[in-house]
């Protein structure tokens, strides 16, 4: 079997040569035609050169036959490794088919996952702005029929009262709005924090004078580096919320200490917040007991309270009993960022 493979590997390499063999043997026999035609005396020694070439030739083409005979070995090897390639070549195939898969499958659930997210969004904005258009219908009814009384007469403060919700509810979904991007319109600089409190409770002096609520502010001094605009309504948003849920008595706001830590303590004599409703009072839409009490309530200024003081470093917690009022409390010790 070996032998015969030998000798087809020789055709083979006689075949791949046949023009140069052929060249040669032509050579010679020109050689020994034009010897013999001319009868030269020395044509023993001439063809003498002839043998010696020939033998040279013979031993350069069995080297010539031995580098070619492992090339066809090489070749045969790397064709049989080949087929053993193309043989898994299916299997690796399929393994990187996996991985795109599994890649395009990633890709789509984070495409739904945002899709899904996007709608949500959307319905939460919709739904919100039904219950705003609704809200702002309020003060707006209430101003008409003021201003359709036939007594001459008409309270400017009770006027202001209705306008200033008006304004309270365009300012909370414009901050509604604002609140994704609110990185970008931050500017954190040291305030004094009376200033600011003193601010808020001014343009909620119309709710205090119509409600016959007593307002007091305690006298402390304490600088805190802040957004003065976003502490603002947040501040605002706890004020109205305390009067809206105080028929009687007051607010009181004031400055603690306790653990190191600088508070600022809104606290009311209103209904109270249930106990079992505490947890949840930021969540988004949640009203609880006190949305129950006032319809128009959306669950919305607490909880923009909560995440507009979470993107400011201030933590807010809320202590409340039912029948003796809410106590909220936002963490100002806050100094460096």
């Amino acid at each position: 079997m070996r032998d015969r493979r030998s000798l087809g590997m020789l055709l083979q390499y006689v075949r791949d040569r046949r023009k140069v063999i052929l060249m040669f043997l032509l050579y010679q026999l020109i050689f020994g035609a034009i010897c013999a035609l001319y009868q030269l005396e020395n044509l023993d020694k001439l063809l003498y050169g002839v043998y010696i070439s020939i033998f040279i030739s013979l031993c350069i083409g069995v080297w010539d036959f031995t580098e070619y005979a492992d090339r066809i070995a090489k070749t045969e090897e790397m064709c049989s490794n080949l087929e053993n390639v193309i043989e898994l070549l299916p299997q690796a195939t399929d393994r990187k088919e996996t991985q795109y898969q599994e890649i395009i499958r990633g890709l789509y659930e984070e495409m739904q996952q945002l899709q899904f997210n996007t709608n949500l969004k959307e319905s939460e904005m919709k739904d919100y702005y039904s219950l705003w258009a609704h809200q702002i219908k309020t003060p707006l009814a209430a101003m008409r029929l003021m201003l359709q009384n036939d007594e001459k007469e008409i309270s400017s403060y009770a006027l202001q009262e209705e306008l200033f919700k008006i304004e309270q509810y365009i300012e909370m979904v414009m901050h509604y709005l604002r609140l994704e991007s609110m990185s970008s319109d931050m500017i954190l600089r040291e305030y004094r924090l009376k200033d600011i409190v003193n601010q808020a409770v001014k343009r909620n002096a119309v709710l205090f004078i119509n409600s016959k609520l007593s307002i007091d502010i305690r006298d402390f001094d304490c600088r805190v580096i802040t957004d003065e605009k976003w502490l603002l309504f947040v501040i605002e948003q706890l004020i109205t919320n305390a009067v809206k849920y105080t028929p009687v008595g007051g607010i009181t706001i004031s400055l603690e200490k306790n653990n190191n830590k600088e508070w600022l303590v809104i606290q009311d004599t209103g209904i109270g917040i249930k106990s079992e409703d505490l947890p949840r009072i930021f969540e988004k839409g949640f009203t609880g007991y006190n949305g129950r009490f006032d319809k128009r309530s959306t669950g919305i200024g607490l909880y923009l309270c909560k995440q507009v003081l979470d993107k400011l470093s201030h933590r807010i917690e809320v202590f409340s009993e039912v029948g003796r009022g809410t106590k909220a409390c936002i963490d100002v010790s806050v100094r460096t960022f």
